[in-house]
């Protein structure tokens, strides 16, 4: 079982005291979803390969390629073109990810001092990372270009109360607004 996985379950506890509800309505991780816009991949057709291989090692599956649903002239875009990578984790590779994110890859980020708060409203939690020299995986000599990232945390919870109370029980870095 998962570092996190247990220290979750510890911590329930506390959920369910604080919001005086069955254990089974309280928030919970569902998954994990990273996602990839490439819009470079139109003019070279390595990256979307290079992208591929990178994800999949950061993640440990391979990513879902997102094409075009329709086509824009002034993008010079076809339907059906690459445009994106997407990859969902679940149950053991979800809070593997999510205990490698919190204490490896988030105390690399240049100038980090936590995440701000950045809910939908409806309990989603989700972070955009500018660079993925970041994660330990990937090999710095084989990076040929940066690219951003967008990392999604869906939740179980109902609102967004919930969900950074959910973040913070896992140890998730939350800037403080004071």
């Amino acid at each position: 079982m998962s570092r996190l996985k247990e220290r979750y379950d510890k911590e329930i506890i506390k959920l369910k005291e604080k919001y005086k509800r069955n254990i089974f309505s309280l928030p919970k991780l569902k998954k994990i979803v990273i996602s990839m816009g490439l819009a470079k991949v139109i003019k070279e057709k390595d990256v979307l390969s290079q992208h591929i291989k990178e994800l999949s090692m950061l993640s440990g599956q391979k990513p879902i390629i997102c094409k075009a649903k329709k086509s824009i002239a002034n993008f010079k875009l076809r339907k059906g073109m690459a445009v994106g990578l997407k990859v969902t984790l679940r149950k053991k590779r979800m809070y593997d990810f999510l205990d490698r994110f919190i204490n490896i890859v988030s105390p690399r980020i240049k100038d980090f001092r936590g995440f701000k708060i950045k809910t939908e409203g409806r309990g989603n939690f989700t972070i955009g990372i500018e660079d993925q020299q970041v994660f330990p995986e990937i090999n710095l000599d084989e990076v040929k270009r940066v690219q951003g990232m967008n990392i999604s945390f869906i939740t179980s919870s109902k609102n967004n109360e919930e969900c950074i109370e959910l973040m913070k029980i896992f140890g998730f870095p939350i800037k403080e607004v004071i």
